[in-house]
């Protein structure tokens, strides 16, 4: 499962308290919503994402010539930017002669890429144009952004419910043993058996229902991948995503619905989301979170 869409959209890894006030909790959540904004339209961002091709062994030429393997756009890049080498599972970019890529703030000429599974991919770019390795199952993929992309620039927010604080739930986490595993599907149509520490249980209108959690890496919270009855109207089709607090040692957690918000898959084609597995769809609505976000 991807790791770099996971981070960052949390205030706090703590169990956060119970708000003073609606007006203070109000307060909270814009806080938490202008951070998740900042990351998004960040020169980095998921509204950068302009492409994702998958290697071959042997050589994938990348450039804006069509006849490239990763075609990057034109006027931006060269026709022949280089190649990426794929031989027993690592890739390595060979740079053309005469044409600048940098990493890490250093022009190079080849470059061994580090995937997303490692935390820490490495970046190649050629003036707005960035791109790095990821891999979903046995596959690797390059990944492209650009910085001026247009999908950046017209970026007009997002809507969201209003804040209620209704919909944050006290809630208790029920573990499951060591090395328990879930599976998780992708909108690629794969399916990854991910770690599960437990299940948050709350209560909603009188009735308990629960959501299997997942372990993210380098993550100190929980990671919730649900669905529920306003997906396909009011909010994404494939669901939505929320990271709830590791819980206390009294057990409890809070799951807090105004934090929902929409997977990269809303902003991009080029994203490989992980879905709500089949017993993380609640079979009521969640009129709480963002709302889904135009289309593409």
């Amino acid at each position: 499962m991807a790791r770099l869409f996971l981070a960052l959209l949390s205030l706090t890894a703590a169990l956060p308290a119970a708000p003073a006030s609606e007006t203070a909790y109000r307060a909270e959540i814009e806080k938490w919503r202008s951070e998740r904004i900042r990351h998004l339209t960040a020169d980095d961002g998921w509204l950068t994402v302009i492409a994702l091709s998958w290697l071959e062994t042997g050589d994938n030429p990348i450039g804006s010539a069509p006849s490239n393997r990763i075609v990057l756009p034109a006027g931006k890049a060269p026709s022949v930017l280089g190649r990426i080498r794929l031989a027993g599972g690592k890739a390595r970019l060979e740079v053309a002669p005469g044409v600048e890529v940098t990493s890490g703030g250093e022009r190079v000429r080849s470059l061994d890429l580090a995937s997303d599974e490692s935390g820490k991919p490495t970046i190649a770019r050629h003036g707005t144009i960035s791109f790095y390795l990821i891999k979903r199952g046995d596959k690797l993929g390059v990944r492209v952004k650009d910085s001026a992309n247009a999908a950046r620039k017209a970026f007009h927010g997002i809507d969201a419910f209003p804040v209620r604080s209704a919909w944050r739930l006290d809630a208790r986490f029920e573990p499951y043993p060591a090395g328990k595993t879930i599976a998780i599907p992708s909108i690629l149509g794969t399916i990854s058996q991910e770690p599960s520490p437990g299940a948050v249980v709350f209560r909603i209108d009188g009735k308990e229902h629960r959501l299997d959690a997942v372990n993210e890496q380098g993550e100190d919270e929980m990671f919730l991948i649900f669905g529920d009855r306003t997906n396909g109207t009011e909010t994404y089709g494939a669901g939505r995503f929320l990271y709830a607090p590791r819980p206390g040692k009294d057990g409890r957690t809070v799951v807090d619905f105004n934090k929902a918000y929409n997977p990269p898959c809303a902003f991009t084609p080029f994203a490989t989301c992980p879905l709500p597995p089949p017993q993380n769809r609640l079979p009521i609505p969640i009129p709480a979170g963002e709302k889904s976000y135009g289309r593409h």
